[in-house]
């Protein structure tokens, strides 16, 4: 049986606060051909998720600690939905297959369990959206923070100068 209890959810914590990323995940399953990926993501409001999908599986979402807000985009980049998960809101949601998301956290010290298919599939070059910035640029963090924001259903992220 594997526990995980406050001391291992304040180390994942910390470690995530060390990274240039400023997230981390920890595995749950054994290795990445368990036909289910289960881990907890420690991820910090300055970290940046580029809108992304993953044909073919689902992603079930679980808030541990903190806020954090999710949003799915229709293939232009135009909000769809808009999920804040925390306190007085929902915990777990479940993002179907092949749909474009991205997930912003609003609190130092965020944790979300993760549970799709396995086997592990990185992210496809061409799923990740074209219209969003890549990670490492200045636009990544103008979009971070844009999705911290709250945007609304039908509204789209335009980069600076576009």
């Amino acid at each position: 049986m594997r526990v995980i209890d406050g001391e291992t959810l304040a180390t994942l914590v910390a470690e995530a606060k060390q990274r240039p990323r400023r997230r981390l995940n920890l595995n749950l399953h054994a290795d990445h051909a368990e036909p289910v990926q289960r881990m907890l993501n420690a991820i910090e409001p300055d970290s940046y998720i580029r809108p992304h999908r993953h044909p073919g599986q689902f992603e079930l979402f679980v808030l541990v600690e903190g806020a954090c807000i999710l949003v799915t985009f229709g293939d232009d980049g135009r909000v769809e939905q808009r999920v804040d998960m925390g306190p007085g809101g929902p915990w777990l949601l479940e993002i179907p297959a092949g749909t474009w998301h991205a997930l912003a956290t609003l609190d130092s010290g965020s944790v979300v369990l993760e549970v799709k298919p396995g086997p592990f599939l990185p992210t496809a070059p061409e799923d990740f959206a074209a219209w969003a910035p890549s990670e490492g640029t200045p636009e990544a963090a103008l979009l971070r923070d844009w999705l911290a924001a709250r945007p609304e259903p039908g509204t789209r992220w335009i980069a600076p100068g576009v």
